[in-house]
């Protein structure tokens, strides 16, 4: 179907309102084709779009559709998965309370059942109860960290993990065969204001609406993760630590295990409250230094040395630490992972309890600080590809075979999950250990951001830098995959006087080396490309999964701090030029 026929066919809809065909008669040519041109892609992190009318667009009607697809592919699976159901969750952007409403009424219309939390809840908290309350699979409606005009659909599996790829072919599969319109809901009334603060009621045959049952279920679950408690009995009520929800689904989850924990949490009053607009950031990503403005201004008031912030969905975790000339500066993704890491494999060894089998997992793009990190603990390092779902696969794995003790695992894009209750990222844990971490690191008389530069000194300076190029238009991802095919078949003998070792291919799975040898790599195919440079350096060129992007990441060591940094700087400009000149 041209974009055309899909326009038309939307127009003429019996659906869509008279405001909604007067915006759609309102587009000029380029508009229609962009929003047109084809489906939403639906992929292993489910789909993500600017909320819109069409094809490529989020809404009701992409969104009913996709949840048609999957209630058939659970249908397929039997009468048990149905019963199991599927827990749906949501964050506080436009439309996500509706959309997760849709979602439950079309799969009690295909008779599966669904549990529908009560009010917003993060990627986490959706995670957990998957496997909490033996579901087949969960939606969670969200975009993450994005500009407000997005949302998003993530699906999971029954282990509580991002659907995988064999699972998602399917339901995509069933996805394709199901047309925009046509698609039945359940005829039930339910709307976001008339279902909050139930738990465990019935709307219908199908629909549970759950809340504080699984809520205390998950904090009861993360309290025993706590390693110093007796650290935060003695300096939980006095240290200063400021939060910021960032008007996402956080603040309940955070507030609450930090309450519980005896910790003291100081809440930027502006951003506690849900906000679809995100009215105070530029973009609600506490990656960034401005979005942490608010967090640093009431810090600074108080005599705090530490900003917490969480994005909407809360799986990732922003943190901006006091210096030693009265400064806040940014930690970056890798910075607060190994601060965590190094937390927990020295709490553990300090108790005695670290297992001779411990391991952590990270990413192929992850700093190589956490390896010697963990080689210092004589804990064994993992690498997966990106995306949580590998972390969680190790997880998985181990406790079926008993070779190694997950302790921590983390990804350079902020976030991290401690414990083995969720299989994604997880903010709230995130958050709850580095407010503990603080509280130790008081009772022995040091500052966070003293305890990272030892760390540095101990093991190195570690510098990590990343960039996104975008390719707008139509022909975006048309243009990355010719970059990539063209950085394939490139030769790299040196970059900015630095040797290159070798080249891993993760597409054909091979590393070859500069003598010319060829070794197989274990790692799952994916899009990627990784240059392996001499000292441990290294650089790294994949697409994103859910955006027309090409992402490059850059790694250095060096004796000092400014040496990485000046390095790294290079590493990333010379790919920058290179990608760019193909």
């Amino acid at each position: 179907m041209t974009y055309q026929e899909s326009f038309n066919e939307w127009l003429n809809s019996d659906e869509l309102t008279a405001e909604d065909k007067a915006r759609l008669q309102e587009l000029n040519e380029g508009e229609k084709k962009e929003m047109f041109f084809g489906p939403l892609e639906f992929g292993t992190a489910g789909m993500r779009g600017v909320l819109d009318l069409g094809t490529n667009r989020m809404n009701v009607w992409t969104v009913k559709r996709a949840t048609k697809g999957l209630a058939d592919y659970i249908c397929t699976l039997g009468e048990e998965a149905k019963k199991r159901g599927v827990v749906i969750s949501y964050d506080t952007r436009r439309f996500s309370s509706e959309f997760a409403i849709r979602v439950a009424k079309v799969l009690s219309a295909n008779g599966v059942n669904s549990f529908l939390f009560e009010d917003v809840r993060p990627v986490p908290m959706c995670s957990f109860a998957i496997r909490h309350l033996g579901a087949i699979a969960a939606v969670m409606i969200t975009a993450s960290h994005n500009p407000k005009i997005y949302n998003g659909y993530k699906v999971y599996g029954d282990d509580g993990a991002q659907m995988s790829p064999e699972s998602t072919d399917k339901v995509v599969e069933f996805i394709a065969k199901t047309p925009y319109f046509g698609v039945k809901e359940a005829d039930v009334k339910v709307c976001a204001k008339c279902i909050k603060g139930m738990d465990n009621e019935k709307l219908d045959d199908h629909i549970t609406v759950i809340g504080k049952s699984v809520d205390n279920a998950y904090f009861e679950a993360i309290e025993k993760l706590s390693l110093s408690p007796d650290a935060v009995k003695k300096y939980g009520k006095g240290i200063k630590i400021v939060y910021t929800p960032i008007h996402g689904s956080g603040y309940m989850p955070v507030t609450t295990i930090l309450g519980r924990m005896g910790i003291t949490v100081n809440v930027v009053e502006e951003q506690a409250k849900p906000d679809t607009e995100f009215s105070t950031v530029r973009v609600p990503n506490p990656e960034e230094a401005d979005t942490l403005k608010m967090g640093v201004e009431l810090a600074n008031k108080i005599g705090s040395d530490i900003v917490i912030g969480t994005d909407p969905d809360s799986d990732r975790m922003g943190i901006a630490v006091r210096n030693n000339e009265g400064e806040f500066v940014l930690l970056n993704g890798n910075q607060i992972g190994v601060l965590l890491a190094n937390y927990i494999l020295l709490r553990k060894k300090e108790d005695g309890v670290l297992p001779k089998n411990g391991a952590i997992v990270k990413t192929i793009v992850t700093t190589e600080m956490a390896r010697k990190l963990a080689d210092s603990y004589g804990v064994t390092t993992f690498d997966v590809l990106t995306g949580f779902k590998f972390i969680g696969e190790k997880i998985a794995d181990w406790e079926k075979s008993g070779e190694y003790v997950y302790l921590f695992g983390f990804e350079e894009s902020y976030g991290s999950l401690v414990g083995t209750h969720a299989r994604d990222k997880d903010a709230v844990v995130a958050s709850m250990m580095f407010a503990e971490m603080v509280c130790y690191f008081e009772s022995k008389g040091e500052r966070i951001y003293n305890v990272l530069q030892d760390l540095f000194k101990k093991y190195g300076y570690f510098v990590e830098k990343s960039k996104a190029v975008t390719f707008g238009g139509l022909d975006g991802m048309e243009k990355m995959r010719n970059i990539m095919l063209a950085m394939r078949k490139a030769k790299y003998t040196e970059i900015e006087g630095t040797k290159v070792l070798s080249v891993s291919d993760l597409v054909d799975r091979k590393q070859t080396f500069a003598d010319g040898h060829i070794e197989d790599i274990t790692l799952p195919k994916t899009n990627a490309l990784k240059l392996h440079l001499e000292n441990g350096d290294w650089i790294c060129v994949r697409p994103s999964g859910t955006e027309p992007k090409l992402k490059f990441y850059v790694a250095t060591s060096k004796a000092s701090l400014e040496e990485a940094t000046a390095l790294a700087n290079k590493y990333l400009e010379h790919m920058e030029k290179l990608v760019l000149s193909f």
